[in-house]
């Protein structure tokens, strides 16, 4: 089998399942970025519904509003945010730090604050990265109250001494946080759940591919003319967003679940990685890591569970809940070092890998949507192929390299204990062509669904 990690080769079979779905360009793709990445965008307020009403535009969404106070486990939902606008003045009345120039030079949830300071009190207030002096860093304070701004090492360098004036028009309002969610109705009540948050300024690669990405591959799911699965997606601010969500569907999915990935830094023309859930072996893993290789053009990258840091996958893991949700990236949050950086610009990521991106989600929910378990109708010894015109003549489209040999491998383990994934696993026969084979084997009648 060799490593079954490194770059595969699509098959014809992947191409047709990925040809069945109505599929986008990156052109789709950079008409609604152009409009959602100026938004200012934070775990509240505006910018976060305005972002969840353009989304709404792709695919259906049903708005959730969580008024603040709300307890939900341990956690308080916060204020809401307003921001009315945020600068310095220089020494030589210079405007500088203006958020009308760049979201990310307010400190996210900045308290207000209005007066003159010294150079040396407003340095107490600056944020930048020595170790990147062109990048202006993302910095937030949800929970803890202060102000600042953050700016370049190299603008900062250049500051006079002297008296700056400091404008931060914000207010924190008793208002509610905002989620949105929709469900894609299946054969069966079983869910996949697709999740990205929607609170980050600014950020190509770390905010918006993940939202625009799953959003598509909405579409393309709901393009299909049947789909065995439910899906279901969410839109929430990160952390409090999805414990939030699990405080209102966590029991649903504790019972529904199947599978499920929060996806977020899919922009980058670069490697997949599949960061697995706290589950060993679960059925969510073993999805992406057969479908991820046939996508990009370098070995996937694999990540164990680690609770120490991440995204919301650490929510629906947590031991309460041990829900089978990982994360499916290219190159990984923190992986990076223009990660949570102005250097995350459209510059940065490419349209092209956006729309890759979605046919290798589309194509990891392929997998789950088609995996089955089958059994032979006649179990012993092998079927006479030729008596159903199956060997060693096949016509038409199943005139390639292996697939007599896949149809042994599907035959032997069509014993009603494994599935169609399993078989692809041990084989190394790609899914979608057992797939194929199974379609044909049932029409023979030589093999059934288990019930």
């Amino acid at each position: 089998m060799g490593n079954p990690l490194l770059p595969r080769e699509k098959s014809p079979f992947l191409i047709q399942a990925l040809e069945e779905a109505d599929r986008e360009k990156p052109e789709d793709y950079k008409r609604y970025f152009d409009r959602l990445f100026p938004l200012f965008r934070s775990i509240t307020g505006d910018g976060a519904r305005k972002t969840h009403d353009i989304l709404s535009e792709i695919m259906p969404l049903q708005r959730i509003e969580t008024p603040s106070g709300s307890q939900v486990f341990d956690w308080t939902v916060p204020k809401e945010w307003v921001v009315r606008e945020a600068y310095v003045v220089t020494p030589k009345g210079e405007r500088i730090l203006d958020i009308r120039d760049s979201n990310l030079h307010l400190v996210n949830y900045s308290q207000p604050f209005r007066g003159k300071v010294s150079r040396e009190e407003l340095d107490k207030h600056l944020h930048s990265l020595p170790e990147l002096p062109a990048a202006v860093p993302y910095v937030i304070s949800y929970y803890a109250p202060r102000w600042g701004f953050c700016l370049t090492q190299n603008m900062r360098d250049r500051l006079e001494d002297g008296e700056y004036e400091v404008v931060i028009d914000t207010e924190h309002i008793d208002g509610s946080m905002t989620i949105s969610e929709t469900v894609l109705p299946g054969e069966e009540t079983k869910e996949v759940l697709i999740t990205a948050y929607t609170c980050h300024p600014s950020m190509a690669n770390h905010e918006l591919s993940g939202p625009l990405v799953t959003a598509f591959v909405h579409r393309r799911l709901a393009s299909l003319p049947k789909r065995r699965l439910t899906y279901r997606f969410v839109y929430a601010p990160e952390t409090i967003g999805s414990i939030t969500y699990l405080s209102l569907r966590g029991e649903h999915l504790l019972k529904n679940l199947a599978a499920g990935y929060v996806c977020n830094s899919l922009g980058m023309p670069t490697h997949f990685t599949c960061k697995k859930t706290r589950r060993e072996n679960s059925l969510s893993d073993r999805a992406a890591l057969h479908a991820l290789p046939f996508f990009g053009d370098k070995e996937l990258q694999v990540r164990e569970f680690f609770p120490s840091h991440g995204s919301d996958e650490r929510q629906y893991n947590s031991p309460g809940f041990n829900l089978p949700v990982g994360v499916l990236a290219r190159t990984i949050y923190g992986e990076y070092p223009e990660y949570h950086t102005s250097l995350d610009n459209p510059d940065f990521i490419s349209f092209e890998a956006l729309a890759e991106s979605a046919d290798a989600i589309f194509a990891v929910c392929s997998v789950l949507d088609k995996n089955a378990v089958y059994e032979r109708t006649m179990p012993y010894c092998e079927p006479f192929m030729t008596k159903y015109g199956l060997y060693p003549t096949l016509s038409g489209r199943r005139k390639i390299e292996d697939y007599s040999k896949g149809m042994m491998w599907l035959l032997n383990y069509a014993d009603g204990e494994h599935d169609l994934l399993s078989i692809a696993e041990r084989s190394g026969f790609d899914f979608w062509m057992l797939d194929d084979i199974a379609r044909v084997c049932l029409d023979a009648g030589i093999i059934r669904l288990k019930k």
